[in-house]
């Protein structure tokens, strides 16, 4: 029986800098993972995770859940730039 690999635990700021990395330097996935020993499934769960959590970021701390924020652009519809 082969030893396991200790399997390296990435905390919270590191795995944004994961994800940012990708996402905003468009590095390759491919290099990322090789680079820090991740599976590219490890990935795309912590970027799934990332984005569901993302808007709890974004809340106001005092508001209600659901409730949007004063000058919320939730009720006009959503234009381009």
């Amino acid at each position: 029986m082969s030893p396991r690999k200790a399997q390296k635990h990435f905390t919270a700021q590191e795995k944004v800098a994961i994800i940012r990395r990708h996402l905003v330097d468009k590095i390759p996935l491919s290099q990322l993972c090789e680079q820090h020993q991740l599976a590219p499934s490890v990935f795309y769960r912590w970027q799934q995770e990332f984005f569901e959590k993302g808007a709890a970021a974004l809340e106001r701390k005092n508001a209600k859940p659901g409730q949007a924020a004063p000058n919320s652009t939730r009720s006009r519809p959503w234009r381009p730039s």
